[in-house]
């Protein structure tokens, strides 16, 4: 990639621990090996493919090990192993007597193929090293949550159930879809001879420079802004982007517009409109389509739709001319070879013979929680619905779990495995219970979980119709 002015730089770098999931809200994640501590054997190494993998035993092991998958990391930046999402999580699982390991993989970006056999070579390696598990539970953050999914869907054998959080769960093809819809809608209302570039992105870094320039020039204006507010509900971007803050209130459109343009400008304008580059090279070729997309259709789905059409009513805008702007547009065709890529890396077939708890927040604007109901679909399709449970935390923010949060899920996971039942362990009241009773130290801020219920993921997930 071509060298970027140091405020991108700095911009891309927090991009990528957001999409990490360092759960920035809560506390800093520290080096990868900062948990190692004169309790627990530290055991590191490299694989053949250039990927490095990191492995903790405590010595009072309870024969259960914790394989974490860690999010996407921007080229260009550090790749060191990584065995937990945060140190006080960490501290927590050593001292109870669990196992951690985890790699890095052997390239960054959207490393799906990279990081499935590398992170069941670490599993082999500990197997090697240290002895194989009576329990292996597979966890991790945004990307790393969908890696997650994918390695039990994949090796079923290996795991006894899974914790995928803020994951990428409605599967890459559905959500490079949503994506382009967005980035779509920027390009063809607010940008029509910008030069914008949406797929087959040519110079990544120019590239954003632009879309950087007509965010902010929509900005300006009320006209624009509805515009980004249409933009931004075709990917369903909340409208609540500091997890410091409280969420605006249900008809304040005008602040949960001023929120989604933080999210298109600083989390997910880069994703759209420079990292899609290295997806498309390495899948050879544009990953996404619009042809058939009936855009009035899909901003009648969207959790946004009432933001949409109080603010383009305020801005004195034609919502229905600049949906039949959209749908006249020269459609974006995909190609078929760099589809299957994303396909196989990775769409979600649902059968989940492995107890799984998702965990998401209610205002991530990187993944979309709706993602969580493309999952259930697909396993309810597939009849092992009973299988999944899913968690809620009412907060902003990519990921930004408390580690009292994280620990109560993880619990309560387990508590599913030891029993064979879910029974009502899965509740917002019994999770936030659980989180309340760990106390000031790995409560960093009140716990908040919550009743929710996500709309209907936007694309398809699936290949098919859903």
């Amino acid at each position: 990639m071509h060298r970027r002015p140091s405020t991108r730089r700095r911009r891309l770098a927090a991009v990528c621990a957001i999409a990490l999931g360092a759960g920035t809200l809560a506390f800093t994640a520290g080096p990868a090996n900062a948990l190692a501590s004169g309790h627990a054997r530290t055991l590191t190494g490299t694989f053949h493919d250039g990927a490095t993998y990191l492995i903790q035993v405590p010595a009072n092991w309870n024969g259960t090990l914790v394989l974490y998958s860690h999010g996407y990391v921007t080229p260009g930046s550090a790749n060191p192993a990584t065995d937990v999402g945060d140190p006080l999580t960490g501290q927590w699982l050593l001292s109870n007597g669990y196992a951690l390991a985890g790699s890095s993989y052997a390239t960054t970006g959207w490393a799906v193929q990279q990081a499935i056999p590398d992170q069941l070579s670490t599993l082999n390696t500990f197997d090697r090293r240290v002895g194989t598990p009576l329990m292996t539970i597979a966890w991790g953050h945004s990307l790393g949550g969908m890696i997650t999914a994918a390695l039990l869907q994949l090796d079923p054998s290996r795991f006894t159930a899974a914790l995928p959080m803020c994951g990428v769960l409605g599967g890459g093809v559905g959500t490079w879809n949503v994506a382009l819809d967005s980035a779509f809608a920027v390009q063809q209302l607010l940008g029509p001879s910008s030069g914008l570039q949406v797929v087959d992105i040519t110079d990544p870094t120019t590239n954003l420079g632009i879309a950087e320039t007509v965010f902010a020039a929509a900005q300006a204006t009320p006209q624009g802004r509805a515009r980004l507010a249409l933009a931004s509900a075709l990917g369903d971007v909340p409208g609540w982007f500091d997890p410091a803050s409280p969420e605006p209130a249900p008809t304040d459109y005008v602040s949960q517009e001023a929120n989604q343009f933080l999210w298109e400008t600083e989390v997910d304008g880069p994703f759209a409109f420079e990292l899609r580059a290295e997806l498309e090279a390495r899948a050879g070729g544009n990953v996404s389509w619009t042809t058939g997309v009936n855009y009035t259709h899909q901003l009648a789905m969207s959790a946004d739709n009432a933001e949409v059409q109080a603010l383009y009513s305020a801005a004195g805008l034609s919502l229905s001319t600049d949906l039949a702007t959209l749908q006249a547009a020269t459609p974006i065709a995909a190609a078929p070879k760099a589809v299957n890529y994303l396909t196989k890396y990775i769409t979600y077939d649902g059968v989940i013979r492995k107890p799984v708890l998702t965990l998401h927040t209610t205002g991530d604007g990187l993944v979309a929680n709706e993602a969580e109901q493309a999952y259930r679909n697909v396993a309810q399709d597939a009849g092992d619905g009973q299988n999944l449970r899913e968690g809620y935390v009412s907060r902003a923010g990519h990921c930004t779990f408390t580690p009292a949060e994280t620990i109560a899920a993880f619990q309560t996971l387990m508590h599913r495995v030891n029993t064979g039942m879910w029974g009502s362990s899965t509740s917002a009241a019994r999770l936030e219970a659980l989180a309340t009773a760990l106390g000031p130290t790995y409560n960093t801020v009140p716990a908040a979980f919550v009743v929710y219920k996500p709309t209907r993921f936007l694309r398809p997930y699936d290949l098919g119709t859903n």
